[in-house]
């Protein structure tokens, strides 16, 4: 099937932190399995990370090895688009006209933006921050995007971009494809290493929180060694009453396709120590391919900046049609 005939699906991920088994189980591993089935733009939202203050060197250095990352892990940019949000102007562009349709009550309820600023004075709260989830609406719909593939902390802001569509094609006549969320098979959520009751995060100030896809060996070993779990003996799969354990049990069944629960009934009768030492060796030898592949191109950056040009000039001429078309449902003069 001819990309003229997929279905357009878009992703993207903010080039913060640093990328973990989380985003590997979560989002990476299902775009290498997309990537044939659908037309597929995989973007590095950019743009999204200077919501908070970035170190203009590191966020450089940052981007391109999120970009390396893409590809070593199996992304080709033969079959896909690889990009940079900010090397492709309309989605700016585009962020404006959504803006003057967009309200101020639907943002302010959004969950994540009520979290990020829990504590905070006006005086020290971004507009951008406030403003992400129109910026992200504009990713969505530039590409007359059919689906998205979203988790739950992404979920109002995907029915935000479907309230706005709507709402402008109610308005100016058909402009944007109204997107739905693309839910692919996925094992369990990847928990925080040392708090089970919340999620992996590629941002954590806690490094011992999370395993980074480029973590060295003996680091990841380290890390999964010093996990929270609990004294209960043996391995068991609950993840109400033993966290933890469930959390290393979703882990390696994420890298083996094991389920959880038969992984629980090989390991029932030995310990956590064994456990951890099996799922750190798994982790290490699964990741070992993918962290060659990124130190070759990361030796290669000519490469990698070429790529990512020639896929910012793809995009931002599939951007430009629907660009275009809203300026003039919206009664701009052409230039």
């Amino acid at each position: 099937m001819s990309h003229e005939t997929q279905p357009v699906l878009f992703s993207g991920i903010q080039p913060s932190g640093h990328l973990t088994i989380g985003h590997y189980a979560g989002a990476l591993r299902n775009w290498v399995r997309l990537q044939h089935e659908y037309d597929c733009l995989f973007c590095i939202v950019d743009l999204h990370a200077i919501t908070v203050r970035q170190d203009p060197a590191t966020f450089a250095e940052r981007c391109l090895s999120f970009a390396a990352q893409y590809i070593a892990v199996g992304i080709d940019p033969q079959a896909s688009t690889i990009f940079l949000q900010s090397h492709v102007p309309a989605h700016t562009e585009l962020t404006w006209l959504l803006n003057c349709n967009a309200y101020v009550g639907e943002l302010s309820r959004m969950t994540q933006f009520k979290a990020k600023t829990q504590g905070k004075t006006d005086k020290t709260i971004g507009v951008g921050l406030f403003d992400y989830p129109v910026l992200m609406a504009a990713d969505i719909l530039l590409y007359q995007t059919q689906l998205v593939p979203v988790g739950a902390d992404q979920k109002q802001h995907l029915e935000l971009t479907r309230d706005i569509a709507i709402r402008m094609n109610h308005h100016y006549g058909p402009l944007f494809t109204v997107p739905e969320g693309f839910f692919p098979e996925v094992g369990a959520r990847i928990m925080s290493l040392q708090d089970p009751a919340n999620k992996m995060s590629k941002s954590d100030p806690n490094a011992n929180n999370y395993v980074a896809l480029l973590d060295s060996p003996e680091t990841m070993r380290k890390k999964i060694r010093r996990a929270v779990t609990d004294a209960t003996p043996g391995i068991t799969y609950e993840p109400d009453a033993r966290p933890g354990v469930a959390n290393l049990l979703n882990i390696y069944g994420a890298f083996t396709g094991e389920s959880p629960a038969a992984l629980a009934e090989r390991y029932a009768d030995k310990g956590n120590a064994a456990l951890k030492h099996d799922l750190a060796e798994v982790i290490v030898e699964a990741l070992q391919p993918f962290q060659q592949r990124y130190h070759d191109l990361m030796t290669n950056r000519d490469y990698l900046v070429a790529l990512l040009r020639q896929g910012a000039q793809s995009a931002q001429q599939r951007a430009l049609p629907t660009l275009r078309a809203t300026y003039e449902r919206m009664g701009f003069l052409p230039a």
